[in-house]
């Protein structure tokens, strides 16, 4: 997939506009806050991609995924496609008609166009465009095959993001996630992978072995988890792509909760033998493991800092499970937590400014976020089980997964996942074809 600007294409575009339509001074730069609370969400208009022939169809649905992946952003708010009053798919390149897309109060257009190459391929180009200021704001172009059209439009919903909040996108992007299904007493779980939006779901295990706490590495072309094949609780590692796996040590004891170092070259876990379990950096280079804790409690639920000087995880070693944080090497580890209740599964933000967190206070579960040193705790979302926050690679959005009570028989409450941004209001499910639990969030894919 080859990505370019379209520098003599959008520079001869915006020059048009700027001699068909001046840029009135008086109008600020298109640009939302996202730091304040709830924003209200930006009306955009996204008409099909123009296109001729079976291209057409493609630009319906190209349009239609960037759209839903803003919608659900909670940022903007796409306008009814029946209110259009300029049909752009029908335009020569020249600027959109601004006063038919102020009249229906649209903010931003994205217009567009799909067309196949000589070699097969598909080119797309897109431009976003400032109603009000009637200038173009960015413009790319693509090329790639006829069945990645989807990650495009995925590319072309984070570019439109980036450069209307000023943060890096997250939608192009795959969730891997414990596939779950049958009663509670014989649950079947499976590693499933599929696009942030529930798209291109499919399978990474059989089912045979229950296996747990899946995580991408960096490069999100691996991931580490936990089977229980052979009955014998083991980490490994797996490359998404070719289908390799292999485990990760062979300790005595119980090995679980791992996760990456940011440079990937390191798993930290943690070990359990005779009821304790202690938290462990295995080096996959050298494939030696360090201790890094060494006590009576039960420590686990390790993740790294973005920068990877530090750790944190959570502890019963203060009487009760707590959050503390630790030096990457192991040492001076403090406690961040002190609300009410229990706190676990910690996971820092790819940001660095917040870890989030599963507490426990009053028989209900919350999924919250506080700042490193445990300050400006905020509680985002509740419900009877709700577990396992992962980031999205811009740190704006949390994923996790839900579960209601299930009956005397063990059927019902199924888990499923959710998202919800910092603000706390703007809560989704995400599909999937059955249960689902444990979710991790890639990197961006590019």
């Amino acid at each position: 997939m080859n990505k370019s600007p379209l520098v003599a294409i959008g520079g001869m575009i915006a020059l048009m506009a700027l001699l068909l339509c001046p840029c009135n001074a008086a109008h600020a730069a298109l640009r939302l806050d996202i730091t304040r609370g709830q924003v209200q969400p930006m009306p955009i208009a996204l008409p099909a991609f123009a296109g001729g022939g079976g291209e057409a169809q493609i630009g319906g649905e190209l349009a239609g995924v960037i759209s839903a992946d803003l919608e659900r952003s909670g940022l903007f708010r796409p306008i009814d496609p029946r209110s259009f009053i300029q049909n752009v798919s029908a335009t020569d390149g020249t600027a959109p008609r601004f006063g038919d897309w102020r009249q229906i109060n649209a903010q931003a257009l994205v217009t567009g166009t799909i067309q196949t190459q000589a070699d097969g391929r598909l080119g797309v180009q897109f431009r976003l465009w400032d109603v009000f200021a009637e200038q173009q704001l960015t413009g790319f172009g693509y090329t790639t095959t006829e069945q990645n059209w989807r990650r495009i439009a995925h590319i072309i919903a984070d570019e439109i993001y980036k450069r209307i909040t000023g943060e890096e996108g997250y939608f192009d992007t795959r969730i891997v996630y414990v596939a779950e299904s049958g009663p509670q007493q014989a649950r079947v779980k499976r590693l499933a992978i599929m696009d942030q939006d529930g798209a291109n779901n499919h399978y990474l295990t059989d089912g045979r072995a229950l296996v747990l706490t899946p995580r991408f590495s960096p490069s999100a072309q691996e991931i580490t988890y936990l089977s229980f094949a052979g009955r014998q609780p083991r980490v490994y590692l797996l490359n998404i792509d070719t289908g390799q796996q292999e485990m990760i040590g062979d300790f005595p004891g119980m090995t679980f909760a791992p996760r990456f170092s940011p440079d990937g070259n390191r798993v930290v876990l943690s070990r359990a033998v005779n009821g304790v379990s202690n938290i462990y950096t295995f080096d996959l280079r050298t494939h030696s493991a360090t201790r890094l804790t060494d006590d009576d409690a039960i420590d686990t639920s390790p993740c790294y800092s973005p920068d990877g000087s530090q750790i944190v995880f959570n502890s019963d070693r203060g009487g009760s499970q707590q959050i503390y944080v630790m030096s990457a090497s192991g040492g001076g580890a403090r406690r961040i937590s002190f609300g009410s209740g229990k706190y676990g599964t910690p996971v820092w933000s790819p940001r660095g400014d917040l870890i989030a967190f599963t507490k426990i206070d009053g028989g209900q579960f919350y999924i919250g976020a506080m700042r490193p040193d445990g300050s400006g705790e905020r509680l985002l979302t509740q419900g009877f089980l709700v577990e396992g926050p992962t980031w999205a690679p811009n740190g704006r959005v949390l994923m996790y997964f839900a579960q209601g009570p299930s009956d005397s028989s063990g059927y019902g409450g199924s888990p499923h996942l959710q998202t919800i941004d910092l603000t706390g209001y703007n809560q989704r499910d995400v599909p999937t074809p059955g249960g689902a639990s444990d979710p991790a969030w890639s990197p961006l894919l590019r």
